[in-house]
């Protein structure tokens, strides 16, 4: 493995003890962070901002308006500081690590064990991205792709595996990550909708459901590429296009995704192999340019029994 810059970590709090001083809104976000991981948090504002007090005024923090001392840190799992200047952010490191806390002073990396990094919250899967401080709009640029990609359909996947892990319990260890590596390709092939019964039933019963997919592309410029066809390519398994596509368009699905490029169209044996693969339970998507409709491969997978999704693409005027 090459250097890690930090060691990504995920606190449990369940009621443990957070120590926040600061007053500014910087301190306002940490706080409600805090909150929502489940933390006591012990906020000491002389003179909270208005940010701060709307947090203040809904009952989330013990709030006391004065400076931290020493015995605030007894018993924290970690302090935070919005420093006035490295002198404060030395005195209170110093004082938060002799009580056994974590230490976190805001925007001065230099005096921190920790740090905040950009967070996709689809709780309780959480997702998050830091670059050391280096680029903080890049961590956030790259949350937001990721927000995009994920909607908030991933977090009914998230409960339903937390809801579902019990029922499985009594299955033997192989069984069970057979059922989990069927459940990871489902939720992330069906983000554009939540999990069912009848998702629990076929993981249990170890039904493959297949898909397939015709993405159409648009003009072909792989910036007006919708994100439904980004996140259909995502979840395929297996690709078909005629060689006409761009190959950055291609480049948007998964790296080991099996590819089938028909230089004048999918013929029937081609036709065959994917819809052989949608019944084995993979999902195949076909790349089309234009918007996707009006090609034969819906009346093809009405005959052999499976459904045809379409993934409408852009239409160039």
């Amino acid at each position: 493995m090459l250097t890690l810059s930090n060691l990504p970590v995920f606190l449990r709090f369940d009621g443990r003890k957070a120590v926040l001083a600061g007053a500014g809104d910087p301190s306002a976000w940490k706080a409600e962070l805090l909150v929502a991981a489940g933390a006591d948090v012990l906020l000491l504002a002389p003179e909270p901002s208005p940010k701060l007090d709307e947090i203040i005024a809904r009952g989330q923090v013990r709030h006391e308006r004065r400076a931290w001392r020493q015995a605030d840190f007894d018993g924290a799992l970690v302090a935070i500081v919005e420093a006035r200047d490295d002198a404060e952010a030395e005195r209170f490191r110093v004082a938060a690590r002799g009580s056994g806390a974590l230490v976190n002073a805001i925007d001065r990396p230099d005096y921190c064990d920790f740090s905040f990094g950009a967070i996709v919250e689809r709780s309780p899967l959480v997702i998050a991205i830091s670059t050391e401080g280096a680029a903080p709009v890049f961590a956030q640029a790259i949350r937001s792709r990721i927000e995009s990609l994920f909607p908030e359909t991933l977090r009914d996947w998230a409960n339903a595996a937390r809801a579902w892990r019990p029922r499985f319990a009594g299955l033997d260890l192989a069984r069970r990550r057979t059922i989990w590596a069927d459940f990871s390709a489902r939720a992330l092939a069906s983000v554009d909708r939540g999990p069912t019964e009848a998702d629990y039933e076929a993981l249990s019963k170890g039904a493959h459901v297949g898909r397939l997919i015709v993405a159409g592309v648009g003009p072909g410029a792989v910036d007006l590429v919708t994100l439904r066809a980004v996140r259909a390519l995502q979840a395929a398994e297996f690709i078909v296009e005629d060689g006409a596509i761009d190959p950055e368009v291609r480049r948007l699905g998964r790296r080991e995704a099996g590819v089938e490029i028909c230089r004048d169209g999918a013929d029937e044996s081609v036709r065959q192999r994917a819809l052989a693969r949608v019944g084995a339970g993979e999902t195949v998507v076909v790349l089309r340019p234009g918007d996707g409709r009006g090609s034969d491969w819906e009346t093809i997978a009405a005959r052999a029994g499976a459904v045809c999704e379409i993934a409408p693409g852009v239409v160039s005027r």
